[in-house]
């Protein structure tokens, strides 16, 4: 009888344990078989078993049954997993039918406190929500440093992907955000609108929808607290597209939409386009990071309505080379530098337009050069630091945009980022940023900002 209650328990107990072993059904069956020579011998000797070790038997043939299935179990589990590890980080969400569903984003919190040199950013601003170079107060009172609290640039995207058979696969993305819309106030709310950042449907090789321009190389900017970062070195621009990608090429015909500077140094949209925007880009990768060279060329156009002279058209183009540098076992070294003509709404949040528009109507592109530097350097596995410069210059003609529009814009930042644990980072970041006009006048802006962000 002791013998028997010392073989239940063994199976009952190490059931966890065989479930860690790759040999487990091995086990099992030289278990099982133990169990049925001993419930075979108890047959024989019917007559001098008591009922009570007749029990323990059925008790322990139930239990290697038990352990067995826990084991199937376990192993389709472990199986599971196996596959969700290999599919990446996308293996949140469930699957209807044929189409897979995952979603992602974060929430994040920031703290900013913020001094303009040149003149007072007005309350619920978005230039205190980030830095927009071309908002940089120059020519006022210095300001004192004000604090903001925001939730604003929290995110949420859905993507589905659907296997329509014959080896065709079509997809989707959603993504949401706060920034940049209407809404509540810092008094009661802070309710605000959320809007679309990127809409778009792939199919195979094909992009048809709302995401960010080719032009735009994303993967080279660098951590940052603020919203964007290196502003002013940066193309940085979301809109419709039909993109085409054939390994490391892409060609991309994009949404036009020109700005002009008008003869008083003001903004003009004039929403004559009738030819997109047409990128061509490599991305070249390797163990080393990545590189990517990317060109494009656009039509200019207004027509007479728009300053009641004549219907003119310009050629704008642009070249942008940048890339992320592997830098040891976990640092990296990124970059951008971008230069052309026309290129005005492409570059740091539109600093300044397109073009300039000449006495008799015609256009005239403006020349602009940018970019930026930044390395990333880990403190340890959850603390990291990144250091960065960015740069921007334009080569206005005066005569025919006023001195009051930007000649240039600079800024750094330096910040440490901790994570206690994977999805969570917190981190404080410290910027200055420069505007100079053309007619010498400067402003500059200071900012400090603490930020907690979990990523989902």
């Amino acid at each position: 009888m002791a013998k028997m209650l010392l073989l239940a328990g063994s199976i009952m107990t190490t059931a966890p344990a065989f479930a860690q072993n790759d040999d487990v059904n091995a086990r099992l069956d030289r278990l099982e078989g133990l169990v049925n020579m001993l419930v075979e011998r108890l047959d024989r000797q019917e007559q001098a078993v008591s009922q009570e070790d007749a029990a323990l038997a059925r008790q322990a043939r139930q239990a290697l049954q038990e352990t067995r299935q826990l084991a199937t179990r376990t192993e389709a589990v472990e199986q599971q997993v196996a596959e969700q590890k290999a599919a990446g980080p996308d293996n949140r969400g469930f699957k209807v039918g044929n189409t897979r569903v995952t979603y992602g984003g974060y929430v994040k919190v920031d703290a900013i406190s913020e001094r303009t040199s040149g003149g007072q950013v007005a309350s619920n601003s978005i230039a205190r929500d980030f830095l927009i170079p071309g908002l940089i107060p120059v020519g006022g009172t210095a300001s004192g440093f004000d604090t903001d609290f925001s939730a604003r640039q929290t995110r949420f995207f859905l993507k589905t992907e659907t296997d329509v058979g014959d080896g065709h696969k079509i997809g989707s993305h959603i993504e949401l955000d706060f920034m940049v819309t209407a809404g509540g106030n810092e008094r009661i709310s802070n309710s605000f609108t959320p809007r679309v950042r990127q809409a778009y449907i792939t199919f195979d090789n094909w992009l048809f929808g709302q995401t960010w321009s080719t032009f735009q190389d994303v993967g080279a900017l660098p951590e940052a607290l603020d919203f964007i970062g290196p502003t002013p070195g940066t193309v940085f621009d979301r809109q419709p597209m039909v993109r085409y990608t054939n390994g490391g090429l892409q060609i991309a015909l994009e949404q036009p939409e020109t700005t002009i500077t008008s003869a008083t140094g003001g903004r003009v949209i004039a929403g004559d386009d009738n030819i997109p925007d047409i990128v061509v880009r490599y991305n070249h990768k390797g163990d080393f990071g990545h590189l990517t060279a990317a060109a494009i060329g656009r039509n200019l156009r207004v027509n007479q309505d728009d300053f009641g002279l004549i219907n003119d058209s310009a050629i704008g183009f642009g070249l942008s080379l940048s890339g992320k540098l592997k830098v040891g076992s976990k640092d990296d070294f990124k970059f951008m530098a971008t230069a052309g003509q026309g290129l005005g709404r492409y570059i740091g949040l539109n600093i300044v337009n397109d073009a300039a528009v000449r006495a008799d109507g015609s256009l005239d592109p403006i020349a602009t050069y940018s970019g930026f530097v930044a390395y990333r350097h880990f403190w340890a596995d959850n603390v990291r630091s990144t250091l960065s410069g960015s740069y921007f210059k334009a080569d206005n003609p005066v005569v025919l945009t006023t001195g009051s529009v930007t000649d240039e814009s600079w800024n750094v930042f330096g910040n440490i980022v901790y994570s206690p644990v994977a999805p969570l980072d917190l981190g404080i970041e410290y910027m200055f940023a420069k505007r100079q006009l053309e007619n010498g006048a400067s402003g500059n802006l200071q900012k400090v900002q603490v930020s907690a962000k979990y990523k989902f």
